[in-house]
């Protein structure tokens, strides 16, 4: 059987706007779980996280999310991400979850991920205290990412984070932010763990499927590039492992 994955990212929510309970009220007719890819309030605030949760309220299927460089903005991503939680979500950095999904174990394991670049165009752990600290900040999470993937046991295992793992969901972005966007040790962790799918958002401008340098199908999810409330990925659990390109569709 396949499983169903919706996912969405930076859909920058505010205090007022778009009424996203009403957009994911029918989720449940096309996805089996939802996943939250980060930035999903503007600013970071409490109020903000609010009115997400209210929208998740009327979701009928298990949801899973990390936050993003917006959610921490004000230095309450703790507090967003509790607020989260009480609506249903469960909110992982640096950890995982399985879900059951009639009889097929879906292991999402999140971060929200660093910049710092990829091969050829990468920040170097030199110099001043605050370039190390940045490249820290990457390793650090890449690290949290591959030790949660490696702590599921699943059918399916799902790579989750804000930033990208891979420059292929990049492309349609300036090269000249692409360290920023995200970097190549989330896509070596990615691929050391032998992920199945990769989901980040972030990339406003960026494109919607890509791979790591291990072929994992990788896809942004950011609402800018999907000009819809969700997308919907499919998973054939039995090509999971081999085929990697033909496992997942959109």
């Amino acid at each position: 059987m396949s499983v169903r994955i919706a996912a969405v990212g930076d859909i920058h929510v505010g205090t007022s706007g778009t009424d996203l309970g009403e957009l994911w009220s029918s989720l449940d007719a096309h996805a089996d779980l939802l996943l939250l890819a980060g930035d999903l309030t503007k600013c970071g605030t409490v109020e903000e996280a609010e009115v997400v949760a209210r929208a998740l309220a009327g979701v009928r299927v298990p949801v899973v999310g990390v936050l993003g460089n917006h959610d921490v903005h004000t230095g309450h991503g703790a507090a967003v991400a509790a607020v989260l939680e009480q609506a249903g979500a469960t909110m992982l950095e640096g950890a995982g979850c399985t879900i059951d999904v009639a009889g097929t174990r879906v292991g999402v394991a999140g971060v929200k991920g660093f910049g710092g670049g990829f091969p050829g165009s990468s920040c170097a752990d030199f110099g001043e205290p605050e370039m190390k600290a940045f490249v820290h900040a990457a390793r650090s999470s890449a690290a949290a990412l591959a030790g949660a993937l490696a702590q599921l046991d699943a059918d399916v295992l799902v790579a989750l984070m804000h930033y990208a793992p891979c420059r292929g969901t990049l492309v349609g972005e300036p090269e000249g932010i692409h360290a920023f966007l995200g970097c190549y040790q989330l896509g070596e962790a990615v691929d050391g763990a032998g992920a199945d799918l990769a989901v980040h958002g972030h990339a406003h401008a960026g494109s919607r499927r890509g791979a790591t340098e291990g072929g994992v199908p990788t896809f942004n999810v950011a609402r800018p590039v999907l000009a819809a409330p969700y997308t919907v990925l499919t998973v054939d659990p039995k090509r999971c492992g081999g085929r990697r390109d033909e496992a997942v569709t959109q």
